[in-house]
């Protein structure tokens, strides 16, 4: 009985979010069972268990998106490319600025990808193209 009070009491105040765990690139498709190129989020974490939170963005083979919506713009602070897929990125809308190309696997924080001297790729994208 006491355990099921404490677990009780652990649901109602567990932070949301918290336990985000970022999806296997193997298995990644979207709520219909389509196949996706990459699902990119707006949270990450330090922990690697709990990146990949908050809301996300699919992104479908062949998506070419040389401006990202406003919500989106410089919000993507962790990402997840499917087996056999790529997707690049650019710090800045049409295709310009710095290129990062990411090959399958999970990134959890952009902000340990680095991009030039000083900076890294944590809300730092404006663009991407993704192929599988």
């Amino acid at each position: 009985m006491r355990v099921a009070i404490v677990a009780l009491f652990l649901c109602a105040v567990w932070p949301e979010g918290l336990d985000a765990q970022c999806p296997d690139p193997a298995l990644l498709k979207d709520s219909s069972n389509v196949k996706l190129c990459a699902r990119l989020f707006e949270n990450s974490h330090y922990y690697n268990e709990q990146s990949c939170g908050g809301r996300y963005l699919d992104v479908y083979p062949g998506d070419d998106q040389p401006i990202l919506p406003y919500v989106w713009n410089n919000r993507i602070s962790s990402l997840v490319v499917s087996r056999q897929c790529s997707l690049t990125v650019w710090s800045k809308t049409k295709k310009e600025g710095k290129k990062k190309k990411f090959g399958a696997g999970i990134q959890y924080r952009l902000k340990d990808v680095g991009q030039g001297l000083f900076g890294n790729w944590n809300d730092d994208i404006s663009g991407y193209y993704c192929e599988c």
